[in-house]
């Protein structure tokens, strides 16, 4: 597993990716976008990108023909507040790796859940598949989204409540044939430990416009 340190200002955020020894000419893309506590400036502290999530799991046996990248957003903003500039990152990474536009995916946790959610939102017909963990979103524009989603949540969470992803289960769950969601009894914010697996892993890459 080759893991770059992009701390430049190339690819619209500085980013870590981590690239199979074998890929073919077309990847497809994970994209996991960070809570607040790991927010930077590109430089001494982008190694925060890799705290939480899938960077604790991916080899390469099970990140397969797929580029996992993790950028870093700015210190003094959040994901929400950054949806364009995320399409530009994203656009950027497409070209610079050749990623199949067909299997691109989308993850986050804390703000980075909202992230995914509200991304999602606003550029709808550009993932496969999404996996916002212990976030929210806008329920009442969750009609948009028609893509398979996963998301989770810890039932004694205290930072983000629970009600922020209950009130998008209960929009989706009627409309969106491939939804689906987890809660987790007895786990409050960091959710992300048990949801960020395997499995998960798996079921993203399952997935294909």
């Amino acid at each position: 597993m080759n893991v770059i340190v992009h701390s430049g200002s190339d690819a619209v955020f500085p980013f870590i990716s981590f690239i199979p020894e074998s890929t073919s000419e077309r990847p497809a893309l994970i994209v996991q976008l960070h809570g607040a506590g790991e927010r930077g400036n590109g430089d001494a502290d982008l190694d925060n990108v890799l705290k939480h999530g899938f960077s604790h799991i991916v080899n390469d046996n099970n990140l397969k023909d797929c580029i996992l990248v993790m950028p870093q957003c700015p210190s003094d903003s959040f994901w929400v507040a950054k949806i364009e500039s995320l399409k530009a990152f994203i656009d950027r990474i497409v070209s610079l790796y050749n990623i199949d536009t067909s299997r691109i995916y989308l993850c986050g946790l804390s703000m980075g859940g909202f992230g995914t959610w509200y991304t999602a939102m606003a550029y709808p017909e550009l993932f496969a598949a999404i996996a916002p963990c212990c976030g929210g979103g806008m329920a009442w524009n969750a009609d948009v989204l028609k893509m398979p989603i996963w998301t989770f949540h810890g039932k004694e969470d205290a930072v983000v409540s629970p009600n922020q992803t209950l009130e998008m289960i209960e929009k989706l769950k009627d409309i969106n044939p491939n939804f689906k969601y987890t809660l987790y009894d007895g786990i409050g914010h960091d959710s992300w430990i048990k949801a960020f697996s395997e499995e998960l892993l798996e079921w993203l890459l399952a997935q294909c416009k």
